[in-house]
């Protein structure tokens, strides 16, 4: 791959992720040296891993591990190295503290895929299917702390990809590395990626302002799509840009007209299928540039750079891509995945106190899909005025692109991100995309959606949840019959049968393609309306 690492990076992640594997393969494609902590733990005690938890208990393995572990990341080197920690070496604080000095690399798999990497050998921890899923939930929240890259284990081969698009990152910066059928891209999300003085009034003012980040993986001339408002705020940190086509802001802009027009400038600017399109703002213009970017001259790269929540936590990642129809929400698009996503969590200290609850529905959302620890840090009330809410928004952001690398197409699991959509998109589209925020629409379907699955209790601590952030939970402009109606036209419905919907328990039990009968869907509805 001809590709050289010029610094030490760490490995981590679940048994069965397949570091070792991964840490002996990068060493030799970035010239480095691998480490395996496993075995370095086996060559100093002189016995196996099985036999030192079979003689001498956990406790004392995890003491060793450690000690070695914090050795190997404390010690100087001449030349680079991979190195291997355990499955369970994140357990320890002092370690955890350890890796902040270093490039950490997050080797994810999922627990079944583990589980049968791992059931029947050797491994003292993986005997009990039950005992082995909980360790797994207890350690993604401990990897999703010390990452600053993951990537899926099926990807273990593309590090120096990653790596190479990991150069030039700010501190404070994870990347994810999406992956789908159609191919895999950088995803971004930290402070300070549009540059110095994000979130100030000097933010985005004149061309002497210093540009932010931009991929070193990621060529040609850019041409931009914003809107209005933040155009004048962050157009200049992206870097010189050929062209920038400016949209009116709001739902509406999403149209065939509007596409339209974004098309005819690109083309009288003289955009090619060499250059790149950037998508600067909320999901209007993530949608709107996605789709005019998937279409034009039959498809040109894409880069989102969202500014907003609900952008930032969902929908610039994936690769879905459209515009509406009047009596319908998304009706016309196209898959298309961008070349990278660049999220700075600064710009969402520019948001309106109204756009950013919008988005906080969207968050709500996606914890509930997930489950684990990212809904328990949601719903113990992180507060998106604290750095560490950075974390709740690579978490979601996690959470999708994990769903999306299985079911690129929305073919089967990745309709469970629909969750609270099918009224939420109801509503948006008969009150004229006019009414409610796409946020605040989405809020009202999630209670919809949580009354149809019966799960009661879990609808009034999410109605509380909401409520604290100031969206709505009631509401008194829709028309019950209309939105009833509308769900019929969800672009989700098959032939003649029922429009399926997302319901769920609990979290992290999301169920999709479930028909509900009408006369519980119009009850659900009418208690919104009440």
């Amino acid at each position: 791959m001809g590709s050289t690492l010029t610094q030490s990076l760490v490995l981590v992640g679940f048994m069965g992720s397949g570091k070792s594997t991964a840490a002996r393969s990068a060493a030799g494609a970035l010239r480095a040296t691998a480490v395996d902590l496993d075995r370095e733990v086996e060559a100093r005690l002189g016995r196996s891993i099985p036999d030192i938890f079979a003689t001498d208990g956990e406790a004392a393995f995890r003491e060793a591990e450690e000690r070695i572990a914090l050795e190997l990341l404390g010690r100087s080197q001449a030349g680079a190295r991979v190195l291997a920690l355990g499955g369970g070496t994140v357990g320890s604080p002092r370690v955890r503290e350890a890796l902040r000095e270093h490039l950490v690399v997050w080797l994810d798999v999922d627990v079944q895929t583990a589980w049968e990497r791992c059931a029947g050998g050797s491994r003292p921890l993986a005997r009990d299917r039950g005992s082995f899923a909980r360790l797994h939930a207890e350690r993604d929240a401990l990897y999703a702390e010390v990452a600053d890259i993951v990537i899926d284990h099926t990807r273990a081969g593309a590090m120096p990809e990653a790596l190479a698009a990991h150069r030039g990152v700010p501190r404070g910066v994870r990347m994810l590395w999406a992956c789908s059928a159609s191919g895999d891209y950088p995803a971004y999300i930290g402070p300070g990626l549009l540059g110095p003085g994000q979130g100030s009034a000097a933010a985005g003012k004149g061309p002497q302002a210093p540009a932010g980040f931009w991929p070193a993986t990621v060529s040609g001339r850019r041409f931009v799509v914003c809107d209005q408002t933040v155009g004048r705020l962050y157009g200049e940190r992206l870097g010189p840009a050929q062209a920038t086509v400016t949209i009116p802001p709001g739902e509406r802009s999403k149209s065939i007209a509007q596409a339209e027009a974004v098309w005819m400038e690109l083309a009288k600017a003289g955009m090619t299928r060499a250059d790149v399109l950037v998508a600067l703002g909320g999901g209007v213009v993530g949608d709107l540039a996605g789709f005019c970017a998937a279409t034009y001259q039959r498809g040109v790269p894409l880069v989102q750079v969202p500014t907003t929540l609900v952008a930032q936590v969902d929908s610039a990642y994936g690769g879905k891509t459209g515009v509406d129809l009047p009596h319908a929400k998304n009706y016309v698009g196209a898959f298309h995945q961008p070349r990278a996503v660049i999220a700075d969590t600064d710009a969402l200290a520019t948001l309106p106190p109204a756009e950013l609850a919008a988005g906080y529905a969207e968050v709500v959302k996606t914890a509930l899909i997930a489950g684990g620890w990212l809904w328990e840090l949601v719903r113990g009330g992180a507060d998106w005025d604290s750095a560490g809410f950075d974390r709740v928004i690579a978490g979601c952001a996690h959470t999708k692109l994990r769903i999306v690398a299985s079911d690129e197409r929305d073919a089967g699991l990745r309709q469970v991100l629909n969750l609270g959509h099918t009224v939420g998109h109801a509503i948006e589209s008969t009150t004229g995309y006019a009414a409610y925020r796409h946020g605040e629409a989405v809020a009202l379907g999630l209670l919809a959606a949580l009354r149809l699955s019966g799960a009661d209790r879990l609808r009034a601590e999410v109605a509380e949840l909401l409520q604290a952030r100031r969206l709505p939970t009631r509401a008194a402009a829709i028309d019950p019959r209309a939105v009833v109606e509308a769900t019929g036209h969800d672009k989700k419905r098959v032939g003649r049968g029922g429009v399926p919907f997302v319901l769920l328990s609990e979290p992290g039990r999301p169920q999709p393609g479930c028909i509900v009968p009408e006369r519980e869907l119009a009850a659900a509805v009418r208690e919104l309306a009440a």
